[in-house]
């Protein structure tokens, strides 16, 4: 069964759709990769999926469970939000916090463990992202770089069912956009289920299992890499694919 499944999710801002109906579903440790120009609807899909926006109509179902039934009360959707980590382009973390307590504060406020085992999971995450000896410094003192994956990191921490990238390495310098992109890589290595709104088509060939091709608010193609990137059967995928090859 899958675990996450999208079904005709619909939204719209004053007079303009946004979204028109968009259905796939992903299964447990597959990474889906969504690519498409600005305005076709990527990043407004993640915040529908993380309940940072309410969709107009449609279905997300995770591990069978129907999330968005009827109005849901704001403790609902806190709940709702759990399922789902979200990694933003520009980090997020909390300036006033060392990294060690941007990782820990969430999971201590929704006491998910004693703070002993909470502080001992986010000093292994840190690890994971090669940042251990930054534990005590301070977003400033960071680059933005080990910004975002301190996010990863914190995204992390909560234990999400599905991970989300919204343009992960977009606010980067090309020389820091790498090693954000090995942490993710590995995640893949770790049976993680992910959700990479990216730019990087290199990126998006190589690790995702899924690749979705989004222009005016729909779906306009869905497949492997190979198929969508070697064999597109849209003529609007296939020109976004050779507009994407010329500006390298």
């Amino acid at each position: 069964m899958a675990i996450l499944e999208v079904k005709d999710i619909k939204k719209g801002f004053g007079s303009t759709d946004v979204l028109r109906g968009v259905s796939f579903s992903l299964e447990k440790g597959q990474v889906l990769a969504i690519i498409g120009s600005s305005g076709s609807g990527k990043t407004t899909l993640l915040r529908c999926l993380n309940f940072l926006e309410t969709p107009d109509e449609g279905e997300i179902w995770v591990d069978g469970q129907l999330l968005n039934d009827g109005n849901l009360t704001d403790e609902q959707i806190r709940q709702n939000r759990l399922h789902f980590g979200l990694v933003f382009q520009n980090f997020n973390l909390f300036p006033q916090y060392t990294v060690l307590e941007n990782i820990t504060l969430a999971p201590k406020l929704l006491k998910q463990a004693e703070p002993a085992a909470i502080r001992e999971k986010a000093l292994k995450l840190l690890d994971q992202v090669g940042l251990l000896q930054k534990q005590d410094a301070y977003p400033y003192q960071l680059s933005g770089g080990q910004q975002q994956r301190v996010a990863i990191a914190r995204a992390l921490a909560l234990s999400p069912q599905v991970l989300c990238f919204d343009e992960p390495t977009s606010a980067l310098d090309p020389e820091l956009t790498g090693e954000v992109l090995r942490v993710i890589r590995g995640l893949k290595d770790k049976d993680n289920t992910m959700i990479v709104v990216t730019h990087e088509m290199d990126f998006a060939r190589s690790v995702a299992d899924v690749v979705i091709y989004m222009a005016d608010g729909v779906i306009e193609e869905i497949g492997t890499p190979e198929e969508v990137f070697d064999n597109p059967k849209s003529e609007k995928t296939r020109t976004f694919i050779r507009g994407t090859q010329q500006s390298f």
